[in-house]
């Protein structure tokens, strides 16, 4: 599933000329980071070759199952994931190879640190969830490389109130408190998608409109690490500018969550970071292989800003959606400015009404967590408990349940 790594390889098209990358960088931005936002030619080079790379232990697998079966190969993934892969009397060679890796601990794993990022994202509340909803995942579709595979899937366009929930629960699942051990829910869930993103990276990689030429591999790895890079490096800025003061220990904590739990996803680890500052650089860096927006950008983002439309509120659920529907606006509004909403086919005439009225109070609440314990605790289950209320709402009926494609979709067997 992966191509021929070479330098002489062409990049694919879509990846910026190097020439125009070297917008200097502002000088305070430069102290902090101490050095260059922009790539040398060596890191230019391994971000755009990156665009070629795949999982190759569940590239390997999947290849596995379509040439013995897919239904079978799912039942024997189902189960070494429930019950390990010793459970197994005979297991095929890459699905051995697979879980050797994953059941192992890296060396740089510090569980302590895990829970610490959990703990600290379960007190943001709703702020967290804003943060990447209506600047991550909105923003990220003014960047229309990432946006190709998504509108083949229909993941967004097609349901995106159902779609952002299986998000959603695979995020709470990874940052519950022991929620990457194995055998926990985060872990599973994690593997479930990290197999569903090899299935669509082969199925849409034989896909005669997919232009590899152009748009390099479905879900590449340099795609994945910037996705990553949203749910630690984004959230923490995002997070900051809503008036959530982050310590460095808070940050320390939530990245290194990420690094584990996208290490689990098969993000290489070449590509996982230690810092904040390591990855605001390396966010850059991914920025370099990405698209101009086009009508992906405005089909997604139209189909995003509806969702709150679409929530079953278990009270004043008519009221509550136009609520919840002006609040993210508000926000995105916040973090992307007129301009941008513009380009994303967007309300231009809301205003930042929501974050700006939230943020002293905000600010206040948080600072006093810092030297009041009890608060603190209490704010993390209450934080929770409003994180998994407005899940429940994005799944209404539904089960509450991670994609399990079928049908037309690209990750379908």
């Amino acid at each position: 599933m992966n191509a021929p790594a070479s330098t002489h390889r062409p990049l694919p098209k879509r990846v910026r000329p190097f020439e125009k990358t070297r917008t200097p960088t502002p000088g305070w931005l430069r102290r902090v980071l101490g050095r260059e936002l922009a790539p040398s030619e060596r890191e230019y080079r391994e971000a755009g070759e990156a665009l070629w790379d795949g999982d190759p232990l569940m590239d390997d697998w999947v290849d596995w199952m379509y040439r013995h079966g897919p239904r079978e190969g799912r039942a024997l993934f189902e189960q070494a994931l429930a019950s390990g892969i010793d459970s197994l009397e005979a297991p095929p060679e890459p699905l051995h190879a697979l879980f050797r890796e994953v059941e192992r601990r890296p060396e740089w794993l510090q569980p302590e640190l895990l829970d610490e990022g959990a703990r600290f994202i379960h007190g943001t509340g709703l702020t967290a969830p804003y943060v990447l909803r209506d600047l991550a995942l909105m923003g990220g579709y003014m960047l229309s490389g990432f946006n190709q595979a998504l509108v083949k899937t229909g993941a967004l366009n097609k349901g995106a109130s159902r779609r952002i929930a299986e998000t959603g629960k695979w995020w709470v699942d990874c940052t519950e408190p022991g929620g990457l051990e194995r055998h926990a829910p985060g872990f599973e869930t994690t593997l479930h998608v990290r197999m569903v993103h090899a299935l669509v990276r082969r199925n849409l990689s034989l896909d005669p409109e997919w232009d590899m030429e152009h748009w390099g591999l479905p879900l590449s790895q340099i795609d994945m690490a910037a996705t990553y890079l949203g749910f630690s490096v984004v959230m923490l800025g995002g997070l900051r500018k809503m008036g959530v003061p982050v310590t460095r220990r808070e940050s320390q904590a939530v990245m290194h969550l990420w690094r584990y739990g996208c290490w689990l996803m098969g993000v290489d680890e070449k590509w996982l970071v230690d810092t904040e500052r390591e990855g605001i650089v390396l966010l850059h860096h991914t920025f370099m292989t990405q698209s101009r927006p086009d009508w992906t950008s405005r089909e997604l983002a139209r189909a995003l800003a509806r969702e709150p439309l679409e929530r079953q509120y278990p009270r004043w659920r008519k009221l509550r959606r136009r609520l919840a529907w002006r609040q993210h606006l508000s926000v995105s509004r916040y973090f992307l400015g007129r301009s941008k909403m513009e380009q994303l086919g967007l309300p231009t005439k809301i205003t930042p009404w929501y974050p700006i009225l939230s943020l002293p109070w905000r600010f206040i609440s948080y600072s006093l967590q810092r030297v009041v314990p009890p608060l603190n605790r209490w704010q993390q289950r209450r934080g929770r408990k409003i994180q998994l209320d407005t899940l429940a709402a994005m799944f209404g009926d539904g089960e509450h349940d991670v994609i399990r494609p079928s049908g037309d979709h690209p990750a379908s067997t």
